[in-house]
């Protein structure tokens, strides 16, 4: 597939969520994890970015993924103490 087709389809699917709803709980509850996992990306994003300058690169995967999007700030903290401390 090419990247074209899965934004189109997760657009897609955003609207049918948007209009529809979610009254279900675990709809409720994947669509906070995907959040929360786009907010972790994001910070991985602007750590790589702005710690590059410093050596710091925390490489994004889904576990450095989560842990930042669920701990948010002191996630992404600790991610940078190990790798400066222990890696």
């Amino acid at each position: 597939m090419n990247s074209t087709m899965v934004i189109t389809i997760m657009v897609a699917l955003i609207i049918i969520l948007l209009l529809v709803g979610a009254p279900i709980k675990p709809m409720r509850f994947i669509g906070q994890a995907a959040i929360k996992l786009g907010i972790g990306v994001l910070f991985l994003f602007f750590v790589n970015v702005f710690g590059g300058a410093v050596g710091l690169h925390i490489p994004i995967n889904l576990l450095t993924t989560a842990i930042s999007g669920f701990l948010g700030l002191f996630g992404v903290a600790s991610l940078a103490a190990i790798h400066w401390f222990i890696l």
